[in-house]
């Protein structure tokens, strides 16, 4: 349906018009989802990829032109860190209660597009509502596990939880140990939380980030789950949470800097 001479040519068009330099990019690939309409494109390389994107503008105005719900570029660099990202991945959850997993780390190799396959998951699992709030709870549903979900008071008005008193740095950066001491007194087996990491095990209790072991970026789940801004959050701690971010190739710099920007608004 699209070839990497028309997107090319638009997005060269696209800069004219709007006093953009010619700067030169090469596109390697473009892939449809027909069944989301969505549009991937491949960049060479991060160079080109900034070119494609043009500080989110041309890349807005080729969503519009090509008239798809959703458009993402890649490089071939995104993609082979992801690639070795899930190959961790694989190697953390072989041989545990996690195993259930290893069809969506072997799907998500053959990413873009996404395509999981169905799973279910049996093991009991205790979500604290963090930044990607609505992207932990649609995990857990897409994997079919028994939850419970609880979350730092009044942060979350317009989601249901169980409230817990503590920091609103919590939010942004979970309190591992506190979390652990929950899920043993829960019988969980499995937290999920906006950890800085994908997965590690304390106390025979497995602490995920299902976003980081799975290396999905932050706009790709806010498409896939939603996302529920959170009311009540440390400043301070929004910035060092969207650098790390930004640092692993999980969100733009350019979206990290407007999201910064409108929930400081608030």
């Amino acid at each position: 349906m699209f070839t990497v001479d028309e997107i090319s040519e638009l997005v060269r068009e696209i800069r004219r018009e709007n006093g953009f330099p010619d700067s030169p990019f090469r596109i390697d690939d473009v892939r449809y989802d027909s069944e989301g309409d969505k549009l991937f494109i491949i960049a060479h390389d991060r160079t080109d990829k900034s070119v494609i994107i043009g500080n989110s503008f041309v890349i807005g105005k080729l969503r519009e032109r090509l008239k798809v719900r959703q458009l993402t570029v890649y490089s071939n660099l995104d993609l082979e860190i992801k690639r070795k990202q899930l190959e961790e991945a694989e190697r953390l959850v072989k041989g545990t209660e996690l195993e259930f997993l290893l069809p969506i780390i072997e799907a998500e190799k053959n990413f873009p597009p996404r395509k999981w396959p169905e799973v279910k998951g049996d093991v009991k699992t205790l979500i604290f509502l963090s930044f990607n709030a609505k992207a932990l709870i649609g995990f857990a549903e897409k994997l079919s596990l028994p939850y419970e979900v609880i979350g730092i008071r009044y942060a979350f008005p317009r989601m249901k939880y169980e409230p817990l008193d503590g920091e609103p740095r919590e939010i942004l950066f979970p309190d591992e140990e506190r979390l652990v001491k929950l899920a043993e007194e829960r019988g969980a087996k499995l937290v999920l939380a906006d950890f800085p990491f994908g997965l590690k095990w304390g106390n025979g209790r497995a602490l995920m980030n299902p976003l980081r072991l799975l290396h999905i970026g932050f706009f790709e789940i806010k498409y896939l789950f939603g996302f529920e801004r959170p009311v009540i959050y440390d400043k301070k701690a929004l910035i060092d949470f969207v650098v790390n971010l930004t640092y692993e190739g999980l969100m733009e710099s350019t979206d990290g800097a407007n999201l910064i920007w409108r929930m400081w608004k608030k």
